[in-house]
């Protein structure tokens, strides 16, 4: 049985990865609209993969006998002013749910809730990859430009990280 404090942080964080993934539809119908196709493909990976970490959130509360609490999404944030701007946004809230993450391992050891705390380590492990990927996106958009034929090359480098047909998500076409 989960302690009422562990179910109910994680429940906070089914709620963050299911934002996040409405986050990043926005973003790749963004990037979409803006003539940014692999961008767009990248963006709606994530967002794939952003529900994949609130499922699994949401059946270890299961499996551990806690009560889910199934979240409203808010509408994410739609406009930007470029495509550096986009990732901006994305890697502040890959931040942001690496901060979450963090305050359940904290949790979960204050509780002695070994269970949890080694659940919880493949998130820690994850955020440090999607930090680490958005920061090498904002290094090579800094580094390429954005004028002319520089948006073309971004968007080119972008579709490189994509996981491609061989990868789990499926991107509307």
């Amino acid at each position: 049985m989960l302690d009422k404090k562990i179910e109910e942080i994680l429940n906070k964080q089914i709620a963050i990865e299911g934002q996040a993934s409405y986050k990043y539809l926005a973003l790749a119908s963004w990037c979409d609209n803006k003539g940014f196709a692999g961008a767009a493909k990248f963006l709606f990976e994530h967002s794939d993969e952003e529900r994949m970490h609130m499922m699994k959130l949401l059946n270890y509360v299961i499996d551990k006998g806690g009560k889910v609490v199934v979240p409203a999404v808010e509408q994410p944030r739609s406009d930007f002013k470029n495509i550096k701007e986009v990732f901006e946004y994305a890697y502040d809230g890959e931040q942001q749910v690496t901060a979450a993450i963090n305050e359940i391992v904290s949790l979960s050891l204050k509780l002695n809730d070994h269970t949890t705390n080694n659940f919880i380590q493949w998130y820690v492990n994850e955020q440090l990859e999607e930090e680490n990927l958005y920061r090498q996106i904002l290094d090579r958009i800094e580094l390429i430009g954005e004028g002319g034929n520089a948006l073309y090359l971004i968007d080119l480098e972008i579709d490189k990280l994509s996981k491609g047909a061989g990868g789990m998500a499926v991107i509307p076409e």
